[in-house]
């Protein structure tokens, strides 16, 4: 089975759109959308004949379903679903017509709910146990250079609702060399595209001298995956729910490092999953706690494929 995935090039959507379709068992392809100007100044559900406002999207004659993410990627996954007569499946509130898609398959915290929406607690993501033990074989010896605990510190950055300005940097820093004195752990931190150029250079000030490895990379030697499969403990900042998501995935607690700023939305997301006792805010004297990885991915595909009989 051949799913095409629909939305703007973001790291968080293609990932979303790649983990509802691997956990189904489809093959994938993801297609970006690009918007001309002067449409990408107006949303998405009110642009007249949206195929014709961005770049043209190709469908193979092999789609089996169309999966779109987001505002935009719904609008235009809706599309083409109409153009082609392919099945689609939203992932995330489209914010337009529910009828308009096959399945949404929207998180706890997106508020919405209809016949044909399948409700997630975490956003979708592709990290599985057999990726994570497959991680686990490759970055152990390279992560944990002794015998003591490991914290892995995942960065995101400013998205208009949480900001990580140098200032919300020196706080972290604080918070991380603050656990340190309590704890004998080793620490690594990993940022984001999002983590800004001024916030990660405070992070490297004040973190290296005390020992806090950062790493970056790509492909290959991208360290996150890894991070994820080896950590004893997990501590995210609060704006990413797709980070909190994949580590929320793994066997390891999860601490939520503050930001300044606001969402509804994310409330409600830290909100359940801290009522599901896999997440708390982040305290210099944490200690460890039980947990199982929470993942509805899985059964949020499965659910999808009956449903779709595909």
């Amino acid at each position: 089975m051949k799913a095409l995935i629909i939305a703007e090039d973001f790291a968080g959507m293609r990932a979303q759109g790649a983990g509802l379709a691997e956990k189904a068992g489809f093959d994938w392809d993801f297609r970006a959308v690009r918007i001309h100007s002067p449409w990408n100044h107006m949303p998405a559900r009110f642009w007249p004949s949206p195929l014709r406002r961005i770049d043209h999207i190709d469908c193979p004659d092999d789609t089996d379903v169309l999966i779109s993410i987001g505002g935009t990627g719904g609008i235009i996954g809706a599309a083409l679903s109409r153009k082609h007569n392919i099945p689609v499946v939203q992932i995330q509130n489209p914010r337009a017509s529910l009828s308009r898609f096959d399945i949404v398959v929207a998180n706890t915290h997106d508020g919405i709910s209809g016949s044909n929406v399948l409700v997630s607690r975490n956003a979708l993501h592709p990290v599985t146990p057999e990726k994570l033990t497959l991680a686990r074989s490759e970055w152990n010896s390279r992560l944990k250079l002794d015998q003591r605990p490991l914290l892995s510190v995942l960065t995101g950055g400013a998205n208009g609702r949480f900001s990580f300005d140098p200032a919300d940097a020196e706080r972290i820093a604080t918070l991380l060399l603050e656990f340190m004195q309590r704890h004998d752990h080793q620490v690594v931190l990993t940022p984001s595209r999002r983590t800004g150029v001024e916030a990660l250079d405070v992070l490297h000030r004040k973190l290296i001298p005390a020992g806090v490895r950062i790493l970056t990379g790509a492909g290959a030697e991208n360290p996150y995956m890894g991070m994820l499969a080896c950590a004893d403990m997990i501590a995210v900042t609060t704006d990413s729910v797709s980070m909190i998501s994949e580590a929320a995935a793994t066997t390891a607690p999860v601490l939520i490092l503050p930001l300044p700023g606001r969402s509804a939305r994310i409330g409600r997301f830290i909100d359940t999953l801290e009522k599901a006792g896999r997440i708390r805010p982040f305290s210099s004297d944490a200690e460890p706690w039980s947990v199982q990885p929470l993942d509805d991915t899985p059964s949020a595909a499965r659910e999808m494929r009956q449903r779709l009989k595909l």
